[in-house]
C-alpha cells in the first residue's frame, strides 16, 4: 500500500500513513482472543498517557471511538502551542516524542483492529508507517493558527465519529472472516486504514501542530 498522502492539487500532504496488508493467513487463535491478549500493551500505552487512553486507530485528537490514537495527556500539545505562539519555536525533542508516541499508538491500534497478528513493539516500525516532517516554526508555521486549529478541525471530528462506527463494524466482520478463512477482507482493511489515515492527519494538524495545511476530507492517500 502506498504510504504517501496527496492533496487534490497533487502535492504530497505533510502526513503520510500506511499499513502493510497481511497477504497471508492470520493467527486465528490470537485473533479470537485479541482483546485479552492485548491487555499488557494497552496497560503500557495507558501508562504513557498518564492513565488516560482513548482508543487506538490512528488519530490523537479528543473525541470518541477507536479512531483515536495519540490523545490523552501524553501528547505534548499545550506547551508546543505556547512555544510556537510566543517564541516561534518547536523543540525538537517534543516533536520526536509526539511522532514516536503516535507511531506506537497506531501499532497498538492496528493490532486491536486485527490488521496484524504481530504483537505491537514499543519502538520497531513493524507493518505501520507514519511520517511527518519536523516543522520550521518561524518560516513554515503561522504563529497564531495553533490557537484555533482545534476549533477549525471540528467538522473532521464529526465525520470521524461516524467513520469510527463504520470501522468498528468492519473489524467485527473481519473478526469472523479471519476465524473462518484466516484472511482479512481487503476492502474492509483498506477502509479501516483510511479512517486511521484521516485521523492521523487531523491529529498532526490540530494537536501535534506540525502543519498548517488543512486535512483533506478523504480516506485515500
Amino acid at each position: 500500500m502506498e504510504s504517501g498522502a496527496y492533496t487534490q492539487g497533487g502535492d504530497q500532504y505533510p502526513v503520510q500513513f500506511s499499513v502493510e496488508y497481511p497477504d497471508r493467513d492470520l493467527d486465528r487463535l490470537t485473533t479470537a482472543f485479541r482483546i485479552i491478549v492485548a491487555i499488557p500493551i494497552i496497560i503500557v500505552l495507558a501508562a504513557l498517557g498518564s492513565g488516560e487512553w482513548s482508543g487506538g486507530w490512528g488519530d490523537g485528537s479528543p473525541g470518541p471511538g477507536l479512531w483515536i490514537a495519540g490523545s490523552g495527556a501524553a501528547i505534548v500539545f499545550f506547551p508546543a502551542l505556547l512555544m510556537i505562539v510566543f517564541r516561534q519555536k518547536y523543540p525538537r525533542w517534543w516533536f520526536d516524542w509526539n511522532l514516536e508516541l503516535m507511531r506506537f499508538e497506531n501499532r497498538v491500534g492496528v493490532y486491536l483492529g486485527l490488521m496484524d497478528d504481530t504483537y505491537p513493539s514499543t519502538d520497531e516500525r513493524q507493518s505501520v508507517s507514519l511520517e511527518f516532517s519536523y516543522p520550521d516554526a518561524k518560516q513554515g508555521l503561522n504563529r497564531w493558527l495553533p490557537l484555533v486549529k482545534w476549533f477549525l478541525a471540528i467538522p473532521h471530528y464529526i465525520v470521524l465519529l461516524f467513520l469510527a462506527i463504520a470501522a468498528i463494524v468492519c473489524v467485527i466482520i473481519a473478526w469472523f472472516a479471519i476465524l473462518f478463512t484466516g484472511r482479512y477482507p481487503r476492502g474492509l482493511f483498506d477502509f479501516v486504514v483510511g479512517v486511521m489515515r484521516w485521523g492521523n492527519r487531523v491529529t498532526a494538524y490540530a494537536f501535534v501542530l506540525v502543519t498548517d495545511q488543512y486535512p483533506p476530507f478523504r480516506l485515500s492517500p
